[in-house]
Protein backbone atom coordinates (compact mmCIF):
# COMPACT_ATOMS: atom_id res chain seq x y z
CA UNK A 1 0.00 0.00 0.00
CA UNK A 2 2.48 2.73 -1.05
CA UNK A 3 0.18 5.39 -0.72
CA UNK A 4 -0.88 4.72 2.79
CA UNK A 5 0.13 7.37 5.34
CA UNK A 6 0.92 6.11 9.40
CA UNK A 7 0.23 8.60 12.14
CA UNK A 8 3.06 8.83 14.46
CA UNK A 9 4.04 10.00 18.07
CA UNK A 10 7.87 10.75 19.00
CA UNK A 11 8.83 10.07 21.87
CA UNK A 12 11.28 12.31 23.15
CA UNK A 13 13.80 14.54 21.21
CA UNK A 14 17.55 13.42 22.47
CA UNK A 15 19.63 13.14 19.59
CA UNK A 16 17.95 10.22 17.97
CA UNK A 17 14.51 11.70 18.27
CA UNK A 18 15.17 15.04 16.62
CA UNK A 19 16.08 13.12 13.43
CA UNK A 20 12.84 11.53 14.04
CA UNK A 21 10.83 14.93 14.06
CA UNK A 22 13.04 16.34 11.00
CA UNK A 23 12.13 13.32 8.80
CA UNK A 24 8.16 12.70 10.07
CA UNK A 25 7.60 16.62 9.00
CA UNK A 26 9.44 15.92 5.58
CA UNK A 27 7.67 12.61 4.55
CA UNK A 28 5.12 12.09 2.74
CA UNK A 29 4.54 8.53 4.59
CA UNK A 30 4.15 9.98 7.93
CA UNK A 31 1.79 12.14 9.87
CA UNK A 32 3.76 13.43 12.91
CA UNK A 33 0.31 13.97 15.80
CA UNK A 34 2.30 14.30 19.09
CA UNK A 35 5.87 14.54 20.49
CA UNK A 36 6.30 13.87 23.93
CA UNK A 37 9.36 15.41 26.04
CA UNK A 38 11.12 15.27 29.56
CA UNK A 39 12.87 18.76 29.83
CA UNK A 40 10.94 21.39 31.19
CA UNK A 41 12.76 23.61 29.11
CA UNK A 42 10.91 22.03 26.00
CA UNK A 43 7.56 21.73 27.36
CA UNK A 44 5.11 24.04 24.98
CA UNK A 45 7.70 24.44 22.34
CA UNK A 46 6.98 23.51 18.99
CA UNK A 47 8.66 20.46 18.00
CA UNK A 48 10.23 21.67 14.73
CA UNK A 49 12.03 24.36 16.91
CA UNK A 50 13.48 21.17 19.10
CA UNK A 51 14.62 19.57 16.07
CA UNK A 52 16.00 22.74 14.50
CA UNK A 53 13.15 23.24 11.55
CA UNK A 54 10.86 25.96 10.84
CA UNK A 55 7.91 25.28 13.07
CA UNK A 56 5.71 22.44 12.06
CA UNK A 57 2.88 22.95 14.29
CA UNK A 58 3.12 20.33 16.93
CA UNK A 59 3.50 21.54 20.39
CA UNK A 60 5.63 19.41 22.51
CA UNK A 61 3.79 17.71 25.78
CA UNK A 62 4.94 15.99 28.77
CA UNK A 63 1.86 14.58 29.63
CA UNK A 64 2.00 11.01 29.18
CA UNK A 65 -1.13 10.06 30.18
CA UNK A 66 -2.69 12.15 27.25
CA UNK A 67 -0.06 10.97 24.74
CA UNK A 68 -0.85 7.36 25.64
CA UNK A 69 -4.84 8.29 25.30
CA UNK A 70 -4.14 9.60 21.74
CA UNK A 71 -4.94 7.99 18.35
CA UNK A 72 -2.03 6.67 16.32
CA UNK A 73 -0.54 3.82 14.15
CA UNK A 74 2.83 3.77 15.73
CA UNK A 75 4.84 5.27 18.54
CA UNK A 76 9.31 6.40 17.99
CA UNK A 77 10.07 5.37 21.39
CA UNK A 78 13.79 6.80 21.41
CA UNK A 79 14.86 7.14 25.27
CA UNK A 80 18.97 6.11 25.80
CA UNK A 81 17.28 3.14 27.92
CA UNK A 82 14.02 1.52 27.55
CA UNK A 83 11.13 1.27 30.35
CA UNK A 84 9.54 -2.25 29.73
CA UNK A 85 6.60 -0.94 31.58
CA UNK A 86 5.74 2.26 29.50
CA UNK A 87 6.46 0.39 26.02
CA UNK A 88 3.83 -1.94 27.24
CA UNK A 89 1.22 0.36 28.25
CA UNK A 90 1.98 1.84 24.61
CA UNK A 91 1.66 -1.66 23.04
CA UNK A 92 -1.88 -2.63 25.28
CA UNK A 93 -3.29 1.30 23.60
CA UNK A 94 -2.97 -0.15 20.26
CA UNK A 95 -0.07 1.66 19.25
CA UNK A 96 2.81 -0.24 17.27
CA UNK A 97 6.34 0.67 19.30
CA UNK A 98 9.65 1.07 17.02
CA UNK A 99 12.66 2.10 19.23
CA UNK A 100 15.88 2.29 19.41
CA UNK A 101 16.52 1.52 22.91
CA UNK A 102 16.84 -1.82 23.23
CA UNK A 103 15.59 -5.26 22.75
CA UNK A 104 16.71 -6.08 19.24
CA UNK A 105 16.66 -9.84 19.37
CA UNK A 106 15.01 -12.12 21.53
CA UNK A 107 18.17 -13.50 23.86
CA UNK A 108 18.36 -15.30 27.46
CA UNK A 109 19.60 -12.13 28.88
CA UNK A 110 15.78 -10.16 28.27
CA UNK A 111 13.66 -13.59 28.70
CA UNK A 112 11.84 -11.94 31.33
CA UNK A 113 10.65 -8.51 30.01
CA UNK A 114 10.52 -10.16 26.49
CA UNK A 115 7.90 -12.12 27.67
CA UNK A 116 5.98 -8.85 29.33
CA UNK A 117 6.45 -7.32 25.64
CA UNK A 118 4.64 -10.14 23.40
CA UNK A 119 1.80 -10.25 25.81
CA UNK A 120 1.58 -6.59 25.56
CA UNK A 121 1.25 -7.27 22.09
CA UNK A 122 -1.34 -9.74 21.76
CA UNK A 123 -3.42 -7.43 24.43
CA UNK A 124 -3.10 -4.60 21.78
CA UNK A 125 -3.00 -6.80 18.78
CA UNK A 126 0.21 -4.56 17.70
CA UNK A 127 3.89 -5.16 16.93
CA UNK A 128 7.14 -4.29 18.81
CA UNK A 129 10.20 -3.90 16.74
CA UNK A 130 13.70 -2.00 17.85
CA UNK A 131 16.25 -1.15 15.01
CA UNK A 132 19.16 1.80 15.46
CA UNK A 133 22.75 1.41 13.76
CA UNK A 134 24.42 -0.91 16.21
CA UNK A 135 23.18 -2.83 17.69
CA UNK A 136 20.64 -3.48 15.05
CA UNK A 137 21.89 -3.24 12.16
CA UNK A 138 25.90 -2.99 11.09
CA UNK A 139 26.31 -5.64 14.11
CA UNK A 140 23.81 -8.30 12.54
CA UNK A 141 22.01 -7.08 9.39
CA UNK A 142 25.37 -6.31 7.59
CA UNK A 143 27.18 -9.58 8.50
CA UNK A 144 24.29 -11.73 7.35
CA UNK A 145 23.70 -10.08 4.25
CA UNK A 146 27.65 -10.44 3.40
CA UNK A 147 27.01 -13.92 4.46
CA UNK A 148 25.16 -14.57 1.92
CA UNK A 149 27.89 -14.25 -0.87
CA UNK A 150 30.71 -16.67 0.76
CA UNK A 151 30.72 -20.80 1.04
CA UNK A 152 31.86 -21.32 4.12
CA UNK A 153 32.41 -18.68 7.26
CA UNK A 154 35.40 -19.32 10.10
CA UNK A 155 34.67 -15.87 11.66
CA UNK A 156 32.50 -12.98 11.47
CA UNK A 157 34.37 -9.85 13.14
CA UNK A 158 32.75 -6.51 13.47
CA UNK A 159 34.30 -3.31 14.34
CA UNK A 160 33.23 0.04 15.95
CA UNK A 161 35.31 2.66 15.67
CA UNK A 162 34.70 6.20 16.74
CA UNK A 163 36.88 9.24 17.66
CA UNK A 164 34.74 10.34 20.43
CA UNK A 165 36.49 14.33 20.00
CA UNK A 166 35.27 14.50 16.55
CA UNK A 167 31.81 11.95 15.87
CA UNK A 168 30.22 11.78 19.25
CA UNK A 169 29.29 14.50 21.99
CA UNK A 170 31.58 15.97 24.07
CA UNK A 171 29.99 14.40 27.00
CA UNK A 172 30.85 10.80 26.12
CA UNK A 173 34.76 11.75 27.41
CA UNK A 174 33.23 11.75 31.36
CA UNK A 175 30.46 9.05 31.16
CA UNK A 176 33.26 6.62 29.25
CA UNK A 177 35.74 6.83 31.79
CA UNK A 178 38.52 9.03 29.48
CA UNK A 179 40.68 10.69 31.72
CA UNK A 180 40.76 7.84 34.53
CA UNK A 181 43.61 5.85 35.80
CA UNK A 182 44.48 3.30 33.43
CA UNK A 183 43.90 0.68 36.32
CA UNK A 184 40.61 2.08 37.82
CA UNK A 185 39.37 1.92 34.34
CA UNK A 186 40.32 -1.78 34.10
CA UNK A 187 38.86 -2.97 37.17
CA UNK A 188 35.42 -0.72 37.46
CA UNK A 189 31.96 -1.22 35.58
CA UNK A 190 32.17 0.89 32.24
CA UNK A 191 29.22 1.76 30.22
CA UNK A 192 30.06 -0.42 27.13
CA UNK A 193 30.84 -3.30 29.45
CA UNK A 194 27.20 -2.74 30.69
CA UNK A 195 25.64 -2.75 27.20
CA UNK A 196 27.35 -6.26 26.43
CA UNK A 197 23.71 -8.25 26.68
CA UNK A 198 22.44 -5.59 24.18
CA UNK A 199 25.66 -6.43 21.74
CA UNK A 200 25.26 -10.14 22.16
CA UNK A 201 20.99 -10.21 20.88
CA UNK A 202 23.20 -9.14 17.58
CA UNK A 203 25.55 -11.96 18.06
CA UNK A 204 22.32 -14.47 18.74
CA UNK A 205 20.50 -12.87 15.61
CA UNK A 206 23.66 -13.78 13.33
CA UNK A 207 24.12 -17.34 15.09
CA UNK A 208 20.17 -17.84 14.41
CA UNK A 209 20.67 -16.68 11.11
CA UNK A 210 23.63 -19.17 9.85
CA UNK A 211 21.69 -21.71 12.01
CA UNK A 212 23.67 -21.95 15.39
CA UNK A 213 23.65 -21.47 18.94
CA UNK A 214 25.78 -19.04 21.44
CA UNK A 215 27.13 -21.52 23.65
CA UNK A 216 28.30 -18.28 26.26
CA UNK A 217 30.15 -14.54 25.30
CA UNK A 218 32.93 -13.75 26.42
CA UNK A 219 34.31 -9.90 27.25
CA UNK A 220 37.91 -8.68 27.57
CA UNK A 221 39.21 -5.15 27.82
CA UNK A 222 41.88 -2.84 26.94
CA UNK A 223 42.92 0.65 27.31
CA UNK A 224 45.87 3.00 26.03
CA UNK A 225 46.80 5.82 27.79
CA UNK A 226 47.61 9.76 26.71
CA UNK A 227 51.48 10.79 26.38
CA UNK A 228 50.32 14.08 26.29
CA UNK A 229 47.59 16.28 27.61
CA UNK A 230 44.58 15.97 25.15
CA UNK A 231 42.81 19.76 25.01
CA UNK A 232 39.15 19.64 24.54
CA UNK A 233 35.84 21.96 24.52
CA UNK A 234 35.32 21.07 28.07
CA UNK A 235 38.73 20.69 29.77
CA UNK A 236 41.43 18.39 29.14
CA UNK A 237 42.34 14.58 28.97
CA UNK A 238 45.58 14.42 31.44
CA UNK A 239 48.59 13.19 30.39
CA UNK A 240 48.55 9.22 31.22
CA UNK A 241 45.40 8.61 31.77
CA UNK A 242 42.95 6.55 29.18
CA UNK A 243 42.46 8.22 26.16
CA UNK A 244 41.23 5.03 24.07
CA UNK A 245 39.51 2.20 24.91
CA UNK A 246 39.15 -1.56 23.13
CA UNK A 247 36.60 -3.56 24.09
CA UNK A 248 36.54 -7.24 22.90
CA UNK A 249 33.36 -9.70 22.85
CA UNK A 250 33.16 -12.52 21.98
CA UNK A 251 30.71 -15.29 21.03
CA UNK A 252 31.88 -19.08 21.38
CA UNK A 253 30.12 -21.71 19.24
CA UNK A 254 30.99 -25.29 19.11
CA UNK A 255 33.48 -24.29 21.62
CA UNK A 256 35.45 -21.78 19.16
CA UNK A 257 34.79 -18.17 18.74
CA UNK A 258 32.84 -16.87 15.77
CA UNK A 259 31.51 -14.00 16.14
CA UNK A 260 33.55 -11.20 17.72
CA UNK A 261 32.54 -7.52 18.07
CA UNK A 262 35.32 -4.90 18.72
CA UNK A 263 34.41 -1.37 20.11
CA UNK A 264 37.23 1.45 19.77
CA UNK A 265 36.67 4.46 21.03
CA UNK A 266 39.62 6.97 21.11
CA UNK A 267 39.71 10.75 21.68
CA UNK A 268 43.21 11.86 19.82
CA UNK A 269 45.59 10.28 17.09
CA UNK A 270 47.55 7.21 17.65
CA UNK A 271 51.06 8.89 18.11
CA UNK A 272 49.70 10.53 21.26
CA UNK A 273 48.71 7.24 22.81
CA UNK A 274 50.33 4.63 24.45
CA UNK A 275 50.49 1.83 22.97
CA UNK A 276 50.19 3.78 19.36
CA UNK A 277 46.59 2.12 18.25
CA UNK A 278 45.71 3.18 14.76
CA UNK A 279 42.67 1.87 14.41
CA UNK A 280 41.85 4.54 11.69
CA UNK A 281 38.54 6.59 10.95
CA UNK A 282 35.50 6.24 12.74
CA UNK A 283 33.49 3.58 11.04
CA UNK A 284 32.13 0.34 11.03
CA UNK A 285 33.93 -2.81 9.71
CA UNK A 286 32.66 -6.31 8.73
CA UNK A 287 34.73 -8.68 8.26
CA UNK A 288 34.03 -12.90 7.17
CA UNK A 289 37.16 -14.96 7.62
CA UNK A 290 36.37 -17.98 5.41
CA UNK A 291 35.46 -18.67 1.80
CA UNK A 292 36.03 -16.12 0.08
CA UNK A 293 37.92 -13.79 2.76
CA UNK A 294 35.80 -10.82 2.52
CA UNK A 295 34.48 -7.75 3.91
CA UNK A 296 32.47 -4.24 4.07
CA UNK A 297 33.02 -0.80 5.31
CA UNK A 298 30.07 1.54 6.28
CA UNK A 299 31.49 5.30 7.01
CA UNK A 300 30.28 8.87 6.34
CA UNK A 301 31.79 10.83 2.99
CA UNK A 302 34.73 12.89 3.56
CA UNK A 303 34.24 16.73 2.44
CA UNK A 304 36.46 18.21 0.38
CA UNK A 305 38.54 19.19 3.35
CA UNK A 306 39.31 16.04 4.01
CA UNK A 307 36.87 16.01 7.27
CA UNK A 308 33.76 13.63 7.72
CA UNK A 309 30.58 14.04 9.60
CA UNK A 310 29.94 11.04 11.22
CA UNK A 311 25.78 10.43 10.83
CA UNK A 312 25.96 7.64 13.57
CA UNK A 313 22.68 9.83 15.24
CA UNK A 314 20.67 9.72 11.69
CA UNK A 315 21.42 6.22 10.68
CA UNK A 316 20.11 5.03 14.25
CA UNK A 317 17.27 7.20 13.66
CA UNK A 318 16.72 5.72 9.81
CA UNK A 319 17.59 2.27 10.74
CA UNK A 320 14.51 1.99 12.75
CA UNK A 321 12.28 4.43 10.83
CA UNK A 322 12.74 2.90 7.77
CA UNK A 323 10.85 -0.29 9.29
CA UNK A 324 7.86 1.17 10.82
CA UNK A 325 6.18 0.69 7.68
CA UNK A 326 6.25 -2.70 7.46
CA UNK A 327 6.12 -3.16 11.11
CA UNK A 328 2.83 -1.66 11.57
CA UNK A 329 1.67 -3.91 8.55
CA UNK A 330 2.73 -7.63 9.91
CA UNK A 331 0.96 -9.68 12.23
CA UNK A 332 0.99 -8.74 16.38
CA UNK A 333 3.90 -10.19 18.11
CA UNK A 334 7.63 -9.12 18.58
CA UNK A 335 8.79 -8.58 14.82
CA UNK A 336 12.90 -9.17 14.91
CA UNK A 337 14.92 -8.57 11.47
CA UNK A 338 14.79 -11.97 10.29
CA UNK A 339 10.72 -11.90 10.61
CA UNK A 340 10.54 -8.64 8.72
CA UNK A 341 12.88 -10.14 6.31
CA UNK A 342 14.25 -7.57 3.56
CA UNK A 343 12.79 -3.97 4.43
CA UNK A 344 11.45 -2.17 1.47
CA UNK A 345 11.87 1.89 2.53
CA UNK A 346 8.73 4.48 1.89
CA UNK A 347 8.91 8.37 0.43
CA UNK A 348 12.82 8.24 0.68
CA UNK A 349 12.65 8.98 -3.12
CA UNK A 350 10.57 12.67 -2.89
CA UNK A 351 9.07 13.84 -6.06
Amino acid sequence: MPDRTYRVIQWMTGDVGQVGVRHFADSPVYNLVAVLVHTPEKVGKDAGEIAGIAPIGIRASDDIEAVIAMDADCVFYTPVIMDTETVCRLLRSGKNVVTTSGFFYPSPDFATDGEKIRAACRDGGVSFHAGGIHPGYAGDILPLTLSRIVSRIDKISVFEVVNVLTDAPLDHIDWMGFGKERDAFLTEPTILGLGVPFFAQSMHMIADGLGVHVDEVTADLAAATATEDIPHELGVIPRGTVAAQHHEWTAIVDGRPLIVFHAIYTTTSADKLDPPWDWGKTRYRIVVDGDPPTEMTLQGVDRPDGTMAHPGYNWTAMGAINAIPAVCDAAPGWVTHLDLGLVQPRGLVRK
